[in-house]
Order: structure tokens, then sequence, then C-alpha cells
């Protein structure tokens, strides 16, 4: 029923920008936690950024933190990761994850959240 698409990913030189999108369908989005995280073969998955139901709260992973920004408008039901100063190490698949739950009640870990997207690729070379 909950369907999350990401968008907005490619091949981007050190120092660039990406924005990357996440819309939502077969939700109550305003309802939902929203993050994002990261992937690399071989490696777990990384938490990148989360942004509470009503928007007011956002927290990032140590390594993106100034960098990267995440938003939401629940209006059109998508989330967004304004990606800046992009490195060469941030090059992963990027997931859009939602849960129903509040902000204080989800972890930073994967497992935490109940809906995924497909994920995008976000290649960074120097």
């Amino acid at each position: 029923q909950v369907q999350l698409l990401e968008s907005g990913g490619g091949l981007v030189q050190a120092g660039g920008s990406l924005r990357l999108s996440c819309a939502a369908s077969g939700v109550t989005f305003s309802l939902y936690t929203m993050a994002w995280f990261r992937q690399v073969p071989g490696k777990e998955r990384e938490f990148v950024a989360v942004i509470n139901r009503g928007g007011t709260v956002t927290d990032y992973g140590d390594f993106v933190k100034g960098r990267f920004t995440i938003s939401r408008d629940n209006a059109k039901r998508t989330v967004f990761l304004q990606m800046n100063s992009l490195k060469p190490e941030d090059t992963a698949v990027y997931f859009c994850a939602a849960d129903s739950r509040t902000y204080r009640d989800l972890t930073t870990t994967s497992n935490s959240y109940t809906y995924w997207g497909q994920g995008t690729q976000v290649t960074v070379s120097s």
C-alpha cells in the first residue's frame, strides 16, 4: 500500500551538488516520519538524515552534517535531500524510508523503518 519512489541521483564531480526527491503514495504523508539512508556493496545501510512528521526537527549522520539538508513538502507528499559539497565517499545508493511512528520513537538504524523505496544511485567522481 505504501509506495516510495526516489529520484534525482546521478553522476557529479567532487564539490558539486545533487537534490534527491522521494515521492510517497498510499499514505497520509503528514503522519509519517521520513528519512534517508545510503548503502554501498558489502557495507551496512548507513543513516543519512531524518525529518519529523511536522517538518520541525531534523537530524543528520555525522559524515554529512553541514553539507546535506533534509526537507519535506507535505502538500506534495515529497521529502527532499539537498546534497552540497559532495565527496567521493558519498557515492552510494540512497534510499528513502518512512514510518508512522514519531521521530522520538525511531532510531537511526535501518531496521527501525517500515517502508522503503528502491533507491537511487549517487556517484561522485574525484
